[in-house]
């Protein structure tokens, strides 16, 4: 009984959360900084994963001092491929209204990624310009499809007079900032590693697809498939050469890994034997005799030099006694012999 209880559970929980059920928290344990602290509310608290008490008394979130300006930060460790954001916001554990004190806190803010501490450095991924104290989320969830190691929470009340319903003070008041997604070159829910895109680029980070194409030797929308067919080099345009016992290529260079067929040598097996060699990555030389061979089985197929004779003209003429100029034919001893020697020779 109670292992189906806990299997449709656990099918109850992932229907709810189809989005976030694979992307990890980022933000979780990690080092986190605010420009002031109210008491022993530190910044650290916004990113421990406890946020089940959302008052001053639980002891759970981040609290600043009221000021002009209220600034959070979270440091992912390294730069990562961020997805979505997700805040949860001081309530006093109460309802989630216009008659909640703290909307007028939260009312403005900015959420930022950026590569270094300084959020002007980064990419501004969200800020509040219409939210009212009726309407605004708790806890809000932002997409910011964006690479950085810091998330910024920033608010400021530098510039009265201040929209309807806005706090005089900037406060941090954060009981629990997560951050969704995977670390670079990686995409989707379950994170799958990037394809090979053309100059090392990010794939996008939804779909996985190379906005540039793909690096030589990959194939696909994804460039993640390597070249087919006897193909390879920039989007597989390249044929192979003559590969050992017609095996593909190296998909990126084109190369044979186990050498060439007869008659070929080189990189890539595309370079005819020159005259005079022939076979496997033309490693043979044609008989001495030959007047050139084929360049693949040796045979002298364009004639031998005078004197010889056989396949490989590896055969030496036999003295001719007679020669019947008519039919070509070369009287040897008590016969005549259909094999011509070279130029009649005798």
């Amino acid at each position: 009984m109670y292992a189906v209880v806990l299997l449709v559970c656990c099918s109850w929980v992932a229907l709810l959360c189809p989005s976030v059920q694979a992307y990890e928290n980022l933000a979780l344990h990690q080092p986190a900084w605010q420009n002031s602290t109210f008491r022993s509310y530190t910044a650290d608290r916004a990113v421990d994963g406890r946020y089940t008490n959302l008052s001053v008394e639980g002891g759970q979130c981040a609290w600043s001092a009221g000021e002009q300006t209220a600034e959070w930060r979270v440091d992912l460790g390294g730069v990562k491929n961020i997805h979505h954001v997700l805040i949860q916001y001081m309530t006093d554990n109460a309802v989630w209204d216009e008659n909640n004190d703290y909307t007028r806190y939260f009312l403005g803010f900015s959420v930022y990624i950026s590569n270094t501490t300084n959020k002007e450095d980064g990419v501004l991924c969200f800020r509040d310009t219409n939210y009212t104290r009726a309407t605004i989320p708790n806890p809000v969830n932002i997409t910011c499809p964006y690479h950085g190691r810091y998330v910024i929470y920033y608010n400021n009340r530098t510039h009265p007079p201040y929209p309807e319903g806005y706090s005089y003070s900037a406060w941090i008041e954060l009981c629990e900032v997560e951050v969704y997604g995977c670390d670079v070159y990686t995409y989707g829910v379950d994170c799958k590693r990037c394809g090979n895109c053309s100059g090392g680029v990010q794939c996008d980070h939804v779909t996985g697809t190379c906005p540039h194409g793909c690096d030589p030797g990959m194939r696909g929308d994804k460039c993640d498939l390597a070249c087919d067919n006897k193909t390879y080099g920039l989007d597989c345009r390249e044929s192979c050469g003559n590969c050992s016992n017609g095996e593909p290529c190296h998909h990126v260079d084109g190369s044979c890994q186990f050498g060439c067929d007869d008659g070929v040598f080189g990189f890539k097996c595309t370079t005819v034997c020159p005259t005079g060699r022939y076979g496997t990555n033309c490693a043979k030389t044609c008989g001495p005799n030959c007047q050139n061979c084929n360049r693949f089985n040796g045979v002298c197929e364009f004639g031998c030099h005078p004197g010889w004779t056989g396949t490989y003209c590896e055969k030496r003429c036999k003295k001719c006694y007679n020669i019947c100029s008519i039919s070509h034919f070369i009287y040897i001893g008590f016969g005549y012999s259909p094999n011509l020697c070279n130029q009649l020779y005798y």
